[in-house]
Order: structure tokens, then C-alpha cells, then sequence
């Protein structure tokens, strides 16, 4: 008589898993003033308002001349130039027929109300100025708040500051922005057949050894994503030594990220550890690659466990990890932007989990697929530059329209 097994734990969808971890990422508390050249990437904590507006007056677009329609409709005729206007200075009001040579930003001077490009305009030996063409009224200005409004919501609390919006904050006079704290992440790999790099030589590595690559791409991944990273290295395979790199980090850090040791195996001490100090969900995802992902607390920590195979960690740092880390700073817009694109290439294998496949654009607008979708073969992740989000049970023929998700939606 053999002894009855556990029943097989069902698998999670990805949206579920993720509806459930998102709302256990309450923001961290504080927020932090921060010079704004130095906010790249960091997550707005406020609305920023602002005091004026942008541009504050009427002013041209173009390096040419200030003129009043009214005056200019007899193309054979010269106008004396009666004023010159750079940017960074105002004019005086402009002298009835008469133009004023003005360049781009400056101030459209009063009583004109357009601008003719110096292109169309003819410089004659006594300095007047023939127009080529006749100018319509608001030519070439750029209206006074036609960028940014006195009293708008220019960006919006929860906003992930790009250049562009440090460029837009800038513009409306702002030298210091309210940012939310820094994640703090205690990062740690498990497995004593785990190498660093430069420890050992490539071919003095014993029989079953690898090298660390997770822990480089997971560093990079949470400094991407604006993380305070504490690398806390590799951790021996035994309960004990888990259990005190646990407690240690969950004393500073908001999240505790670990990848291998999360299966069910009696070398993986993981999940014994974390509930000797607190509490774990083991989940298996119907996602491929990735299936094993652990989420709990250790004290007021969060606790996140990949799985060990390069890909698989990688792909659900992007689909879980990264979602949850910029919720967890107030992020309000956090899902990927995926788009439709053509297959050309054949996946004739349905699988009952959902896949992400790497691939990448080819010069004809498709994606071709990476020859070895394995799990543990991390060079597809270099050659590719996306993932095609295949649902449960589908197939894929050539010319077949496809999700894609570009790294470059994932990675930043």
C-alpha cells in the first residue's frame, strides 16, 4: 500500500496572481525632495501645479520679421525695419508700416500679429525689407499658454518622471520635486552550486557549478526601476543560514527578493524559512517559461521568490516583480503597452499555459521567434527584443497577427 500524495496544487493565471499581489503593495510611507535634475525615474508624490504660464507671452516661433497684416498688401512695395528683437529681450510697440526684425522666442512686440520667416523675406541695399508673400494673421506665433496653462495639473501625482518630464517641471520654474521614497530591496541568491564571476575560472569550475547571472540582471532590473539594492549575496543551502539572511533583511527593506529555492525539493529551504518567520503563498503559475513564484511577508518585509532558471526568473521579474515595485511607489500607470504585430514564424505546439516567447522585428515589419525557447537559455533574451504573449491553448501560423510586448516597455 503506498501512502496517498498530496493533491497537485492548481495552477494560477497571471492575471489572477498579479491582481492578488498588487494589492499587497501599499506604498511605502515618506516622501523625499529631490533637486530635479537628479528625479529621473523617480515616482511623483503630488500634483505639480503650475504658478504660470507657458509661454508667458506671445512670442515667435520663427527667425524673421514682426509685421501687421493690415499694413502688408502690396508685395512690390519695402518696409523699414524699426526695431530688432532677440529672444531674452521686449521690444516697444511697432511702428505703423514698418516690420521688426525679430528672432526665435522673443516677444511679439504690440500692435503686430504675425511673423514672416526671414526666407520670405527680401533685404534691400537701404536695409528695408520686401515681403515675398502676404502673411495671415497668428503666422509663426506661438500663443501666450498654448504649451501650459496658469493653475493646470501639468503632471500628475504618481507620474514616473522621464527626461521630458523633468524638462516640462523645469519650465514651469521648478527646482525641487516630491517624490516618494526609494524602495529598499535586500536581493539574494540560494544554491551552493551557484559561482560569482571572477571567483573561480571558467574552466576550473567543479562538476555541477554555474555561474551567478540572475543576480546581475535582478541588481540591474531593481536599479532600473529606482530600488535602493542591497546585495546581500549568495546564501548557503541550509535552513539555518536562509532563516538568519531572512531575519536580517527584513529588519531594513521593504522587499526581500530572492530567485532559486522556491520548488518543493528538500534542498530548497526557502519556504521553510520564510514561514518560520512569517507567512508565504507558494504559487505555480500557468505562465511559461516560470511556474514556481512564492510571495509573503518576514516581519514587516515583503518576500518574493523567483524561480532559479535564468529566463524564467527574468520574465517573471518583468510580468510580476515590476508591476508590484512600481505600484509600491505610487506608480498609477504600471501595465506594458503591448502591440499587434504579425508572426512570421510557426508555433504548431498549443501548450495549456500561457507563453511568452521571445522574439524580435525583422526588417519586413514581423517577428521572427528565437530557435530555443528553453527556460534556461538566456541568450534569447539578448537576441530578442520582446515577448509575444501567446494565450493558453493557441497555436501560431506565419501571418498570423500577435501580441507583442517590446522590451523596451518592460525593461525601463
Amino acid at each position: 500500500m503506498t501512502a496517498d500524495r498530496p493533491a497537485a496544487q492548481p495552477m494560477k493565471s497571471l492575471d489572477d496572481a498579479l491582481a492578488q499581489l498588487l494589492a499587497q503593495a501599499a506604498a511605502p510611507d515618506g516622501v523625499e525632495q529631490v533637486a530635479t535634475f537628479d528625479a529621473d525615474g523617480r515616482v511623483l508624490a503630488q500634483d505639480l501645479v503650475s504658478r504660470l504660464q507657458v509661454p508667458p507671452q506671445d512670442n515667435s516661433s520663427m527667425d524673421g520679421y514682426a509685421v501687421r497684416c493690415a499694413d502688408l498688401t502690396d508685395l512690390t512695395l519695402a518696409w523699414p525695419v524699426s526695431q530688432r528683437i532677440p529672444a531674452g529681450s521686449a521690444g516697444t510697440a511697432l511702428a505703423p508700416k514698418s516690420v521688426a526684425r525679430i528672432f526665435t522666442g522673443a516677444p511679439i512686440p504690440e500692435g503686430a500679429d504675425a511673423v514672416v520667416m526671414q526666407e520670405d523675406g527680401e533685404v534691400l541695399a537701404d536695409g528695408s525689407v520686401r515681403v515675398k508673400s502676404l502673411p495671415k494673421p497668428g503666422q509663426w506665433i506661438r500663443r501666450a499658454g498654448e504649451d501650459v496653462t496658469r493653475g493646470a495639473v501639468v503632471l500628475a501625482q504618481g507620474a514616473r518622471l522621464t527626461p521630458a518630464e523633468l524638462g516640462l517641471a523645469a519650465s514651469i520654474g521648478m527646482p525641487v520635486l516630491t517624490v516618494a521614497r526609494r524602495p529598499r530591496v535586500a536581493l539574494f541568491s540560494t544554491g551552493d552550486e551557484l559561482v560569482m564571476p571572477g571567483t573561480v575560472a571558467p574552466q576550473d569550475m567543479p562538476p555541477g557549478a554555474i555561474y551567478n547571472s540572475n543576480r546581475f540582471f535582478l541588481k540591474a532590473l531593481l536599479i532600473r526601476l529606482g530600488c535602493e539594492v542591497s546585495d546581500l549575496g549568495i546564501v548557503p543551502d541550509r535552513r539555518e543560514a536562509t532563516i538568519a539572511a531572512l531575519r536580517e533583511a527584513a529588519e531594513h527593506h521593504d522587499l526581500i527578493l530572492t530567485s532559486g529555492g522556491v520548488s518543493v525539493g528538500e534542498e530548497d529551504h526557502i519556504k521553510p524559512a520564510v514561514q518560520s518567520l512569517g507567512h508565504l503563498d507558494l504559487w505555480q503559475l500557468a505562465i511559461k517559461p516560470g511556474k514556481p513564484f512564492a510571495h509573503g511577508r518576514v516581519a514587516n518585509a515583503h518576500f518574493i521568490g523567483l524561480p532559479g532558471n535564468p529566463v524564467s526568473s527574468f520574465v517573471t521579474f518583468l510580468l510580476l516583480v515590476r508591476p508590484f515595485l512600481l505600484k509600491l511607489q505610487g506608480v498609477s500607470q504600471w501595465a506594458p503597452t503591448a502591440v499587434a504585430v504579425r508572426a512570421d514564424f510557426s508555433w504548431p505546439r498549443a501548450d495549456k499555459r500561457r507563453e511568452f516567447l521571445r522574439v524580435r522585428r525583422n526588417p519586413g515589419g514581423g517577428l521572427d521567434l528565437f530557435a530555443n525557447q528553453s527556460s534556461g537559455v538566456l541568450t534569447s533574451t539578448v537576441w530578442g527584443d520582446g515577448l509575444v504573449d501567446n494565450p493558453p491553448g493557441a497555436t501560431i501560423a506565419p501571418g498570423d497577427v500577435v501580441r507583442f510586448i517590446p522590451f523596451s516597455e518592460l525593461l525601463g
